[in-house]
């Protein structure tokens, strides 16, 4: 594999460091090192405190499992949401994405992550037993089954499913305007916003 010399082991350092990001190539990595060089060393203290004071300080809802400056998001501390509607998850980058859609005013439930063996998550892995828990309740209606239509994220519609059969709330699934396999991060803010909007009965 080719490396570039960058006559530089400090430089290489920050390159590397750039490169791990999901997304960013070498060539994208070395022009955000080169960038941060030219910058005045306040800006380059600010930019790194941010992300420091993100992974220290950053909290998780204790009623959603979404991410949290403190205590109850804002999601869910907004009285105006439809407390009886709970969208089920895997990550916040998907809430972020319904979100954007402005067709869903419910509340969510972030399961962090889905069931798949074959990377070793099951379902003890992941805030399942949470979600049992909020039914458990009372006051939810409905519960929106909104994952990536991969095999695992079937998988664990599935099993959600059969875990909250015997509550008395409506099973539905967003629309089939999101293609098998896709993840609902990449799929544009138009037909997400659909498939939300004309959600459908969950059939197992």
């Amino acid at each position: 594999m080719f490396r570039q010399n960058y006559s530089s082991a400090l430089l290489e350092d920050a390159v590397e460091q750039f490169a791990s990001l999901p997304g960013v190539g070498r060539k994208t990595a070395l022009r955000l090192a080169l960038h941060m060089l030219d910058l005045p060393r306040e800006n380059v203290e600010q930019f790194s405190n941010a992300f420091i004071s993100l992974k220290d300080r950053v909290r998780y809802c204790p009623v959603c499992n979404m991410i949290s400056d403190d205590g109850t998001c804002p999601i869910c501390s907004d009285h105006r949401r439809d407390r009886s509607v709970v969208c089920v998850v895997e990550s916040l980058r998907d809430v972020l994405s319904i979100e954007n859609t402005g067709q869903y005013n419910g509340l969510y439930h972030v399961l962090g992550g889905i069931i798949s063996p074959i990377d070793g998550i099951g379902p003890s892995d992941i805030h399942i037993r949470e979600l049992t828990d909020r039914l458990a309740k009372g006051g939810i209606n409905e519960v929106v089954l909104a994952l990536s239509t991969s095999m695992e994220g079937e998988t664990t519609s599935f099993y959600i499913f059969k875990q909250i059969s015997s509550f008395p709330v409506t099973v539905t699934a967003i629309a089939r305007g999101v293609g098998f396999g896709d993840d609902l991060e990449y799929t544009d803010e138009l037909t997400l916003g659909r498939s939300i909007a004309n959600r459908q009965i969950f059939k197992p």
